[in-house]
């Protein structure tokens, strides 16, 4: 597995775009989180179908082809350094294959940030642009908006991504070690549903697999795991770091199924790096080359998530 491309870092005053690839955005959330931006000096544009509800599926914000158009739009807009996601929630499975890649690939790269159902864009920015993108918050997500850390951590890595280039854990090792490779991963149930689809990466080998979930009982989190194990996609991962796992029952007993699950991969294994639907989430890039050393607890890229 080899690096990605790293889009350019941002400047101020430049433009970003918010998109709803996926569930229903609050308006009020919206306006609160342009206003964090405007004040990083971002000129953040609003695409034209963020606020639309799906008149008969309402946990879809507008239509799919009306979705897949907003985010086609914005990264083919030259004028766009930046495209955000407003939310996750659902439905970037359904208006993924609706975008045109070859023009997406045309329009040149730029920075991609979003989280949660966002996982599925995440992969196929990877296997059709070859792109970096950011593993980040929500740009109407309560935690964006009301959380100091979870906005100096992105606007870091927007504007200075050399100072945030190590993520550090206060837990010890879940399986101990070291590991290099390129950084994948997401929300766990996103990667298990995405699996066998053509936009979906082939596997995790040789990559260092971050992975995150939220509202899945540990039960379930065996599952989606022995679901990877099987079809063989965990093959050759080289290491794993674990973000939060907000609502997935008691940690203690998810623990024992994190442990049972990957424990014995015999790869490095570490816990509670701090990204994800946690209070404060860090920022991560997908497709760079890092180093988890799960005894020290951090992971390290190599070099900034953008040039």
């Amino acid at each position: 597995m080899s690096a990605l491309h790293r889009p350019d870092r941002l400047a101020p005053g430049a433009r970003v775009a918010v998109v709803a690839p996926s569930g229903p955005v609050p308006e009020e959330r919206l306006q609160a989180g342009l206003d964090v931006l405007r004040g990083w000096d971002l000129d953040p544009v609003v695409a034209p179908h963020v606020l639309d509800r799906h008149g008969e599926l309402g946990h879809l914000a507008g239509t799919d082809t009306d979705r897949a158009a907003d985010l086609q739009h914005a990264w083919c807009d030259p004028a766009v350094d930046a495209v955000l996601c407003a939310r996750g929630g659902y439905g970037a499975q359904r208006m993924v294959d609706l975008l045109d890649w070859e023009a997406m690939r045309a329009a040149g790269p730029k920075v991609f940030a979003g989280f949660s159902d966002i996982t599925v864009l995440h992969q196929a920015f990877a296997t059709r642009l070859g792109l970096v993108t950011l593993h980040g918050p929500a740009a109407a997500g309560v935690d964006f908006i009301k959380n100091a850390r979870t906005q100096e951590h992105l606007r870091a890595t927007l504007f200075a991504p050399e100072t945030v280039r190590t993520l550090a854990s206060g837990r010890p090792a879940l399986a101990p070690g070291r590991a290099r490779g390129v950084t994948l991963g997401g929300c766990l149930s996103m990667l298990a549903s995405d699996l066998g689809t053509p936009l979906a990466r082939p596997g995790a080998r040789d990559g260092l697999l971050l992975l995150e979930d939220v509202g899945e009982q540990p039960y379930r989190v065996d599952r989606l795991l022995t679901q990877l194990l099987r079809s063989g996609w965990l093959d050759g991962v080289a290491g794993i770091g674990l973000g939060s796992w907000r609502d997935c029952g008691p940690y203690p007993e998810l623990r024992a199924v994190l442990a049972d699950r990957l424990g014995g991969l015999g790869v490095p294994v570490v816990e509670e790096i701090g990204f994800g639907h946690c209070d404060g989430a860090l920022t991560v890039p997908f497709g760079v080359t890092a180093e988890l050393d799960a005894d020290a607890g951090t992971l390290t890229l190599d070099e900034p998530a953008l040039r």
